[in-house]
């Protein structure tokens, strides 16, 4: 039985015209936190030129792996081990790094550790594009993001929305570059930074 996603679904529409502009020249993509695997199977036929690479920790691998199956994609390669603040990152340089609905479920050193980790792994002229709810300037942008942050606190009080001067810092720190600040469906954003030469 393959896991399933509703918000996988919801989503997969707007991020992809977002990659469309971000992944045009892109040949290697590593996706952090591919969760059931859904975004994969659906973005990589997009993009056949461009190989995908999913990771997730170790428990979800085999959803990953169930999507994978039976997309049977030439471009999408089976799920690294990667929990990003106590797994190796790979050493393979990438163009582009992705994640969706992810920094607000990690805690931040768990952020730190990923968007450090994206600023090692990504060649000059690389992305990072992050998709999810964020903060701006401490406010949420709507009251459903407040209520989701709510919600996110009361099962884990070091998760929550991210603010995005923070993210940026981190970036910065990372070595990227702030590109670009996508308006999305639902109160929520995709984020890019770049990598600089």
């Amino acid at each position: 039985m393959k896991p399933f996603a509703e918000s996988c679904q919801q989503n997969r529409d707007p991020i992809l015209e977002v990659l469309r502009i971000e992944l045009a020249d892109k040949s290697r993509l590593l996706e952090i936190g591919s969760g059931t695997g859904q975004h994969a199977v659906y973005f990589a036929p997009e993009f056949p030129r461009l190989v995908w690479q999913t990771s997730d920790v170790a428990e979800m691998h085999g959803g990953i792996q169930a999507w994978l199956d039976e997309a049977r994609l030439a471009n999408v390669l089976a799920p690294l081990t990667l929990d990003v603040g106590e797994d190796e990152w790979p050493h393979a340089g990438y163009d582009a790094v992705f994640s969706a609905n992810t920094a607000h479920i990690m805690n931040w050193s768990q952020v730190e550790c990923f968007i450090r980790g994206a600023g090692r792994v990504l060649q000059t002229g690389g992305v990072l594009c992050l998709y999810g709810p964020f903060n701006y300037n401490g406010r949420y942008t709507s009251e459903s993001n407040a209520r989701f942050d709510s919600w996110l606190k009361s099962r884990d009080p070091l998760s929550g929305v991210r603010d995005f001067a923070a993210l940026d810092e981190l970036a910065r720190t990372a070595g990227l570059v702030f590109k670009r600040d996508y308006a999305m469906p639902a109160n929520n954003r995709t984020l890019v930074w770049s990598k600089p030469s």
